[in-house]
């Protein structure tokens, strides 16, 4: 064999190596991140916290607020309260906090964000709600705390959880009493996606803080903007796991879905500043969406701090949609 052939199947092999190299690194490193997605936390930990969750989320979480929320969680978690479990459409168990109101005017349900809990995430707006007549359930998502369920679904499954709560609610509480479904972050994308599922007729309207599309979509975004990694193959090779961990693709459902096709007025909310879930989403679930609508974009304002940064604001858009819809 001539030198240059030998040096030629050498190179073509050690290329061939390179690749089989680099595709086993991509699917172990997607792997790892599918994991971290969707699989059920362990160890006991229910919130995002570290340098790990900075980095996915793009942003350092505030000291200020972070001290704000933790006290008024654990104010939350204090409050007398009755524990609820349904069954959801699979056979998981979902488990909620029930707190009525003596001056009952609504009822809220209220859906958490991805590795985070119920009492946390609505631990400063909680006040606000009981305090103008809203008796409140707030859920805790499959896969996160007590819920039962092994994976979480971004959405694609707690859609069809959101709506077994709202039948709890209409059956359980009231048939009149207006229902209006509250979410943050990927709670905020669980409501939009079940706004097409025909929920009972006195759910008067969704409000959906900083929510994303699709799992595929936010996945991208994290992946190139705050992990600066190429999406490319990871992307596939994600969606591809995520298949075979829920039985749906990443882009199988989307909130742009659901919006196109929902007659319940929707009220948006998003921060300006938000590098975990872009503004951009918001702008895409608000223009498509096909029933009434109403938006709040907070100038400055973080993933999830909306309400922080702009309190009164938050509040007065709130109340005009409450009187508009009850």
């Amino acid at each position: 064999m001539k030198k240059s052939t030998k040096h030629f199947l050498f190179g073509i092999g050690a290329l061939a190596s390179g690749v089989a190299a680099l595709a086993a690194g991509s699917y172990y490193a997607t792997k790892k991140m599918v994991a971290i997605a969707l699989e059920r936390d362990r160890s006991g930990k229910t919130e995002n916290s570290g340098k790990v969750a900075e980095q996915i989320q793009g942003f350092s979480i505030d000291e200020a607020f972070m001290e704000k929320v933790r006290l008024h969680t654990e104010k939350l978690q204090n409050m007398e309260n009755e524990l609820i479990e349904i069954e959801s459409y699979d056979g998981t168990k979902l488990v909620g906090h029930w707190f009525p109101n003596p001056n009952e005017k609504r009822i809220i349900i209220a859906m958490h964000g991805w590795r985070s809990s119920w009492a946390r995430d609505f631990s400063l707006i909680a006040d606000f709600w009981m305090k103008n007549g809203c008796s409140v359930l707030f859920a805790e998502q499959r896969g996160q705390g007590e819920s039962g369920g092994d994976y979480m679904g971004f959405g694609l499954m707690e859609r069809f959880d959101a709506a077994e709560w709202a039948k709890w609610a209409n059956r359980e509480k009231s048939e009149t009493c207006p229902i209006y479904l509250a979410g943050l972050s990927m709670g905020a994308s669980t409501i939009l996606m079940s706004a097409n599922l025909g929920l009972p007729d006195n759910v008067r309207g969704i409000m959906a803080d900083c929510g994303y599309t699709s799992p595929h979509a936010i996945w991208k975004h994290v992946v190139e903007n705050n992990l600066h990694l190429s999406y490319g193959i990871l992307g596939r090779i994600a969606d591809d796991m995520c298949r075979k961990k829920i039985r749906i693709g990443t882009k199988d459902f989307s909130t742009v879905d659901a919006m196109l096709e929902t007659e319940i007025p929707v009220l948006f909310f998003h921060g300006s500043d938000d590098h975990f879930v872009p503004v951009a989403m918001t702008y895409e679930n608000y223009k498509a969406c096909a029933s009434e609508k109403r938006l709040l974009v907070v100038p400055g304002a973080e993933h999830g701090m909306s309400y922080y940064v702009d309190r009164e604001g938050y509040e007065k858009i709130v109340q005009e949609f409450w009187q508009d819809f009850d």
